[in-house]
């Protein structure tokens, strides 16, 4: 039996790389490794076949594999947002499929799954554009949408998902479907927000705007003298602002290693991330209460073209391991003792090193889209996350200080965001990304599209990098 079995798998093989023009790899060839590993580096997939797509064919093709032969399938472009990781059967990797057409008469790109938000940056830019990107400039912009997408311009222009027109997906039957709202409103509606469980995202169009250059940057402060006071007046001073400024807050310790530069090395920093679409002057005027906190160590606010704004995070592009937690907070989820509690469990002294983040909401993120989507608690003003590598200590290690870091503030909690959950999530996590309503709506459409749970390995859908 295991010879005829083994037979009968090698002409399945054979007639998958018939079927597709990219590559289709299995353990132990040249290419499994590199192909199989994104930017996450922590519990990789380790599936039985990977098909590197370079085309909506081939990802057809390896969804209609999996289906005939019953084995779970799984999609990566970048790998950022890795959740739960594809232990067996099939992964289709994106990160090839990298066409972008700019119409610049409708405001608008064609994005295949692979593209990168710098590479859609860098075209849309050409044109006097951008998207509604997020802030590592290497994350895959599909995964980054369908997941909601809190982007640096999210206060003015709202949710990446709010822009998405149109979605071409490979469905679990094997079929490749375009989705628009008056398609498949349903499905529509879901993967805008609720994520790629739904199916293979081959590509998407969405709405780019009109924004060529931004007043931003960062401000860093010696975190280890005035963290709270900057974490406390810059969200008073969010109270005020108006919608076109987006920022948020990092604190952070960094190692004392040779290539950082001198003035942060070995500093706990605390950092202020600003991108405002409005005048230089305007600008200059709006951070000044920011400025006068004390403490300052690098003052990189400029006027720049869009096509730089990696700037205003400036997040590092080397892949490794790491896991977090968020927690969707309102106006007034972060008071006094509450903000002590969660700097003093985040802090420099903790065991394993925490990066904490709070981002600015409300504005534009708050108004439903003209089309509905599955992009829940809108009323939250705050995103609040905690990230940390995961080496030494382990990983229960940083969990346990995850739910720690975030337990003064569980009472306050709308809900959880999608985009920043990286590994393995249960089910309580995914009812609070989406609340009730929509947890069971998106339930009854996974039943509907993928009744045999073909597209196993995401947080029952919500497509993340």
């Amino acid at each position: 039996m295991t010879g005829r079995t083994d037979g009968m798998r090698k002409e399945a093989l054979d007639a998958l790389r018939d079927a597709v023009r990219g590559s289709v790899l299995v353990p132990g060839d040249e290419g499994y490794d590199q192909e199989r590993t994104g930017f996450q580096t922590g519990n990789p997939h380790r599936p039985d076949v990977i098909v590197a797509a370079h085309t909506a064919e081939d990802v057809r093709a390896a969804v209609d594999h999996a289906q005939r032969h019953g084995l779970p399938l799984a999609v990566q472009a970048t790998g950022h947002g890795l959740g739960e990781s594809a232990r067996e059967g099939v992964l289709v990797s994106t990160r090839h499929m990298t066409g972008i057409r700019i119409d610049t008469t409708a405001r608008t790109a064609w994005i295949e799954a692979g593209v990168r938000a710098s590479d859609l940056v860098a075209e849309a830019a050409r044109h006097g554009l951008a998207p509604v990107n997020g802030s590592a400039p290497g994350v895959g912009v599909v995964s980054y949408a369908l997941g909601g997408g809190v982007g640096l311009l999210g206060r003015e222009f709202g949710y990446a998902a709010d822009r998405v027109r149109r979605i071409d997906i490979v469905t679990a039957d094997a079929r490749l479907r375009e989705v628009t709202a008056q398609s498949d409103p349903e499905l529509f509606w879901g993967l805008r927000g609720g994520g790629g469980g739904f199916g293979a995202v081959t590509g998407l169009e969405l709405e780019l705007v009109p924004v060529e250059r931004i007043f931003g940057g960062r401000l860093i402060f010696d975190g280890g003298q005035v963290a709270e006071e900057v974490l406390r007046i810059w969200q008073k001073w969010t109270e005020s602002v108006p919608d076109e400024l987006t920022s948020a807050v990092t604190l952070l310790p960094m190692p004392d290693v040779p290539g950082i530069p001198e003035p942060l090395r070995g500093r706990y920093l605390a950092q202020v991330h600003i991108a405002f679409t409005g005048s230089r002057e305007e600008g200059e005027r709006l951070v000044e209460p920011l400025r006068g906190i004390g403490s300052l160590l690098v003052d990189e606010l400029r006027e720049m073209p869009y096509a730089e704004c990696a700037a205003v995070f400036s997040e590092p592009d080397t892949p490794h391991s790491y896991r977090s937690a968020n927690v969707m907070l309102g106006a007034d989820g972060l008071d006094d003792s509450t903000r002590r509690a969660v700097l003093a469990a985040s802090g420099p002294s903790a065991e394993a090193m925490c990066v904490l983040s709070v981002r600015h909401l409300g504005g534009a993120f708050a108004h439903p889209p003209a089309v509905p989507n599955a992009v829940a608690h809108r009323d939250a003003e705050y995103l609040l996350y905690v990230l940390s590598p995961v080496s030494d200590p382990g990983e229960d290690v940083v969990r346990a200080l995850h739910e720690r870091v975030l337990a003064p503030v569980s009472d306050q909690s709308l809900g959880r965001n999608a985009n920043f959950l990286y590994g393995p999530q249960d089910r309580d996590i995914a009812q609070a990304v989406y609340g009730d309503e929509n947890s069971a709506r998106l339930e009854r459409l996974k039943a509907q599209c993928d009744p045999q749970g073909l597209f196993r390995f995401s947080l029952w859908g919500a497509g993340r990098g």
